[in-house]
């Protein structure tokens, strides 16, 4: 780069490129780099050059019709020259001194005023509206690395209940911006919610989700997108009844209806799989579809099933675990041992065996459902006298306390199983 002094102070010149053209009317600019010492010049040069590129990038951004790609630029643009990005009532209030240089700052050198420098400087950019709709797009976005290591079922599980709620919040208040959404909004959103639950055809637990859902949203784009607004998102939860426990499978029902020779052929061959698996193992049905031949160990001492994080997250920290395998549910995994890969991402797992086992009476009571079979290998362990913390390793549950040594192994689990094995 070559230099020019100029009152004993080295400045860069360069042209403008011609892509600024439309945002810097000069053809040449004169940049000071602040010393009369050729080697300090040439390591300060770069960098200066770069942060006058990446001004004018912000400049041409700010020329954007999209309201908030223009405000996005104005507070890159301040950040550039150092300054933070405030409103321009709070300009107004700042001290003296800072004021005084963010009003030089946007004076060109014939005096004129730089008014993509002033919305940056001076606080002139307006905030875009941002609606409800435009909020969830945005979060998709802003909450990407809560979707981490989700399986795609997973994550369209995850996107569907957040559209899903959004959509019942527009239906109710319409699609305004959020920016104007009032208590009084959140409250009609609320009592369409509670008039559905009075009606008896949705629960309270289901109007909680959809509050809680909305509320991530909100306040993720409002703290991520800093638009500083008061949001009325509290004190709107829905006081739930008792939960219903779900029942569990007896053991003569399990063992004289479930299992009963030819029962089952009519199911598909993994779907029968996964059902037979999780008679002695308790593993969640999503646990069982998502396993694939490296989890599924065989050829071991002790037959036995790992679950691991592989293509999904788990439930929580502690679902990860293995689970020796016996009785029908070794047979089940050697019937497959590559696991279920019709089911490992799909949806329709529960709604197939639970229609199959309604439409052939396998169902103790119309009360009961697939996870039935998950209770029913805890109430057996429970008979049997298992501990606590052998129950709760084999069923990926935190404990009240914190956890010592390495627990039972997998030689011991499966001795304290076999009396409760079908």
């Amino acid at each position: 780069m070559k230099f020019t002094k100029r009152n004993n102070i080295l400045y860069l010149r360069k042209r403008v490129p011609r892509r600024y053209a439309m945002i810097e009317p000069r053809e040449y600019v004169w940049i000071s780099l602040h010393t009369d010492l050729e080697d300090v010049a040439k390591r300060k040069a770069p960098n200066i050059w770069d942060e006058m590129l990446e001004a004018w990038e912000a400049k041409l951004h700010g020329d954007d019709d999209d309201a908030e790609v223009r405000f996005e630029a104005a507070r890159d643009l301040a950040a550039i020259r150092g300054y933070r990005y405030l409103p321009a009532a709070q300009v107004a209030k700042l001290p003296r001194k800072e004021l005084f240089n963010r009003v030089k700052s946007v004076r060109r050198s014939d005096g004129s005023i730089d008014q993509t420098e002033a919305a940056a400087l001076l606080g002139g950019a307006k905030k875009p509206e941002v609606t409800i709709s435009r909020a969830l797009e945005m979060f998709w976005t802003l909450a990407h690395d809560r979707i981490r290591g989700k399986s795609k079922e997973q994550i369209r599980v995850w996107r569907n209940l957040r559209m899903k709620a959004v959509k019942n919040l527009i239906d109710v208040i319409g699609d305004r911006p959020i920016a104007d959404i009032t208590g009084d909004d959140m409250l009609d959103f609320r009592q369409w919610w509670q008039d559905r639950i009075d009606e008896g055809n949705l629960k309270a637990g289901s109007a909680n989700k959809d509050l809680a859902y909305i509320g991530s949203i909100l306040r993720t784009v409002n703290k991520m997108k800093r638009l500083g607004l008061n949001l009325p998102l509290s004190d709107l939860r829905i006081k739930e009844g008792d939960k219903k426990t779900r029942p569990s499978f007896s053991r003569e029902w399990i063992r004289d209806k479930i299992l009963a020779p030819g029962v089952l052929d009519g199911l598909n061959i993994e779907a029968r799989g996964i059902l037979l698996g999780m008679v002695n193992t308790g593993y969640r049905p999503s646990e069982g579809a998502c396993m694939t031949s490296a989890q599924i160990i065989l050829d071991h001492t002790v037959p036995q099933i790992s679950i691991e994080p592989v293509g999904r997250t788990l439930k929580s920290q502690y679902a990860r675990r293995q689970i020796p395998l016996l009785g029908v549910s070794l047979e089940a995994f050697k019937m497959c041992p590559d696991g279920f890969p019709r089911y490992a991402n799909s949806s329709s797992l529960s709604a197939t065996i639970n229609k199959y086992m309604r439409e052939n009476g396998l169902m103790e009571t119309p009360e009961h459902t697939l996870y039935g079979l998950r209770h029913s290998f805890e109430d057996r362990m429970l008979d049997a006298g298992i501990d606590d913390r052998v129950r709760r390793d084999l069923f990926g549950h935190s404990l009240s306390r914190e956890r010592y040594g390495q627990g039972a192994s997998l030689e011991q689990a499966r001795d304290l199983l076999k009396p409760v094995a079908l």
